[in-house]
């Protein structure tokens, strides 16, 4: 593996995280609703799902998905209805006050953990990408460091994200516009989850 190997991966990593999908409203509602340290940890889980999906993709995830289609299936399914779910969820709480919308450390984790599990755009991309960036039967020093890699620049993104939204001018800003904001993600997330449900 080259260093212009591991920056290409980056700069279409990078270009991933950013793009508007489920992990990244997920990413920023929790910072802004709930605050700092669950937006913190959200980006935790979200950042340890797509990691894994990497780490599984160089170890040869996408012939399992390729002989056996009905697994691909399944998490994709599964991802789709836990969408809806939290698309119910943040309608149901839109006028919630924001301090009773605090969310649990593990709740916030575990909600990005779920939401990267059923993400084909987290799938497709460690299927399409590293197949197409990395040689193949990359020697196991290598694979540990694309995954650590990847690890790191999930974190870091999702952190800053948490950090710059959770600030005190950002939560006001949200709370005036509370019940609007939350179910315009419910929408967004909802039809996410049905898109994929959809999709054949």
């Amino acid at each position: 593996m080259s260093i212009d190997q591991l920056l290409a991966f980056n700069v279409v990593l990078l270009a991933a995280i950013v793009s508007p999908g489920a992990a990244f409203l997920l990413s920023v509602r929790t910072s802004v609703a709930a605050g700092r340290r669950a937006g913190i940890l959200t980006g935790f889980g979200l950042g340890l799902m797509a990691t894994l999906w990497t780490l599984a993709a160089l170890l040869g995830l996408d012939a399992v998905f390729t002989l056996f289609p009905w697994a691909y299936g399944a998490l994709k399914t599964g991802g789709a209805f836990y969408l809806i779910y939290l698309a119910y969820r943040t309608w149901r709480t839109a006028r919630t006050p924001l301090s009773s919308d605090a969310k649990p450390a593990r709740r916030a984790f575990l909600d990005g953990v779920l939401v990267n599990l059923g993400n084909p755009k987290a799938m497709l991309f460690a299927a399409a990408v590293i197949v197409v960036v990395f040689p193949q039967a990359l020697p196991a020093t290598d694979i540990a460091l694309v995954t650590l890699n990847h690890l790191a620049l999930e974190i870091l993104f999702y952190t800053t994200c948490a950090l710059v939204l959770s600030a005190h001018s950002a939560r006001l800003r949200y709370l005036k516009a509370k019940p609007i904001l939350d179910r315009a993600a419910a929408l967004l997330l909802g039809g996410l989850g049905l898109k994929l449900l959809l999709q054949r």
